[in-house]
């Protein structure tokens, strides 16, 4: 069967606020139209209420928190917090890789264009193309792709004041300020409601976006081979929504179009995780997905019964939440309840409802703001989604909700137990494991070795003439360490993922070029040989 291509058009921060999902105010046209073509989830979440740590599961396949990745950021220096064991990055076990490198052995043309965010440099192994102008077209003739597009208007930062001129889209009107509904735990004053207007703008902006997408579609003939998945990294970036396992904070748009297999205009109410999405893609490519990924698909996979969402050092404070959710219950463990709800973290106060609910606190006005401004946390919290959506009541001390508490609490110790590697490890502890002599560990670089009739096989080697065919086997000496590879006399060749011995035909010379990486090093040397396959 032709293997579909896959077109990712990823959005950030950004909550269902679609005309698909009934939001009246939405100006959705193109987000609605690939959810009138397909499948609409209405109970998708993230894994976690910020970037980082969503996208390096995303990527990986695997829990954030199995692979150290989940403090928001890893890789970032800190000004206002020195003391920090930042920059480094995580180093996942040897066997996780980014999912787009068995896309790629599979003979699928990658590209992202442009966003990585994934708590450790991006492998050159992951992607054919990565940058602003990575895209499918330049792919070979025939060959399937997978590419993704990441708009950045719906960034929490789009909400700001400052960037009210770049919400608007010209010939278009604005979001009504007044029409906008405020939701129950932010102050509704005049500026928190234009920043929320500015996010419908926003959303409308990478709705066009898409829709640029979808016409080079057609115009390369490509739009009926092509799925598309639609999804957020989490929730938009209101205060008590990003970084928090709310559901205002964790549950994301996520829409699946694939004309003659998914059902054009269908909904699913199944729990669907953003982990799901690395095993769902090679699903649909098919690719067997390796064990170690700890998602399902969403297409053949077992249903959940449960998703589970987290919270650690964002920026500079440190935190330590967890969650499980089901269908209708949710269940928040808070490791320092003694910490108020609201900690410093210096680019959430840029936000002008933020600044809003600090000027009612300063006012004493903190009636029915209490979730979010309060200066407790109670320890466990049980919230009935079905009667309180908005997750304002406990009521994990009310005796009818016995039994669900339990059985909450059990599901989330099981799910630590097997998945939350690092979260009892303090972050420093972390770093010296990873980088045991205060640096960063490099990948060793490759080795050649020419097999041959006239070669000694197994034998490395920096180039030569041999007769006949010959093959160049690649080996690098780092666990789990990829690949790459290239001819240096092909003009502008990219890096090849490594998958088996390099043939070089009879009459032939390759002038090859190597280099390893494995996720959490650096990358190694690059090494160079030449090789020359005499006839016969």
């Amino acid at each position: 069967m032709k293997r579909p291509n896959i077109l990712w058009f990823s959005l950030e921060d950004t909550s269902p606020r679609f005309g698909c999902y009934g939001d009246p105010l939405a100006r959705t046209p193109n987000l609605d139209r690939i959810a009138a073509e397909g499948c609409r989830y209405d109970r998708a979440f993230s894994v976690a209420g910020v970037c980082a740590p969503s996208r390096a599961t995303i990527i990986t396949g695997v829990y954030a928190t199995f692979i150290g990745a989940q403090h928001q950021r890893t890789t970032h220096t800190h000004p206002a917090a020195p003391e920090l064991p930042t920059p480094y990055e995580c180093c996942p076990p040897p066997y996780v890789k980014c999912f787009t490198e068995y896309l790629r052995a599979a003979g699928y043309y990658c590209t992202n264009n442009v966003k990585t965010d994934y708590q450790f440099s991006p492998p050159f192994t992951a992607w054919d193309e990565q940058g602003p102008r990575a895209h499918w077209r330049a792919r070979a003739p025939g060959q399937p792709f997978f590419s993704v597009f990441n708009p950045t208007g719906t960034h929490e930062s789009g909400q700001w004041s400052e960037k009210d001129a770049e919400c608007a889209i010209p010939g278009e009107a604005r979001t009504d300020p007044s029409a906008v509904a405020v939701p129950p735990w932010l102050p509704d004053t005049p500026e928190t409601r234009r920043a929320i207007a500015r996010q419908y703008d926003n959303i409308a902006r990478s709705d066009r976006q898409l829709g640029e997408r979808l016409r080079e579609l057609a115009e390369d003939g490509l739009l009926d081979d092509t799925v598309i998945a639609v999804w957020s990294d989490h929730g938009e970036g209101l205060p008590r929504a990003k970084r928090w396992p709310y559901d205002s904070g964790i549950r994301v748009p996520l829409i699946l179009r694939w004309p003659g297999r998914v059902p054009a205009g269908t909904s699913s109410d199944r729990l669907a995780s953003l982990i799901d999405l690395a095993p769902t893609m090679l699903a649909i490519a098919g690719v067997p997905a390796p064990a170690h990924l700890q998602g399902a698909s969403l297409l053949d996979g077992p249903e959940r019964d449960y998703i589970f969402a987290t919270r650690d050092r964002y920026d500079e404070a440190y935190d330590m939440v967890r969650a499980v959710r089901d269908r209708r219950f949710k269940y928040i463990r808070h490791y320092y309840p003694n910490q108020p709800h609201q900690l410093w973290i210096p680019y959430q106060y840029k936000h002008p409802a933020q600044r809003d609910l600090w000027r009612a606190a300063l006012r004493g006005e903190t009636g029915g703001l209490e979730q979010t401004l309060g200066e407790r946390r109670d320890p466990e919290c049980l919230y009935d989604l079905e009667a309180d959506p908005c997750e304002l009541r406990n009521v994990a001390g009310d005796p009818r909700y016995a039994g669900d508490l339990a059985r909450l609490r059990r599901a989330l110790d099981d799910w630590r137990r097997d998945f939350d590697r690092y979260g009892d490890v303090p972050e420093s502890e972390m770093v010296r494991r990873w980088y045991p002599d205060g640096r960063q560990p490099v990948t060793a670089a490759p080795i050649f070795i020419p097999i041959a009739e006239d070669a000694l096989a197994g034998a490395p080697s920096q180039g030569g003439e041999y007769r006949g065919p010959t093959l160049v086997q690649l080996h690098c000496a780092t666990q789990g360490a990829s690949i790459g590879w290239r001819d240096a006399s092909e003009p502008g060749g990219r890096w090849r993922l490594y998958t088996g011995p390099i043939r070089v035909a009879p009459g032939r010379t390759l002038d090859l070029r190597a280099k390893a990486i494995r996720i959490g090093y650096r990358e190694s040397a690059e090494a160079a040989a030449t090789f020359t396959a005499r006839e016969m």
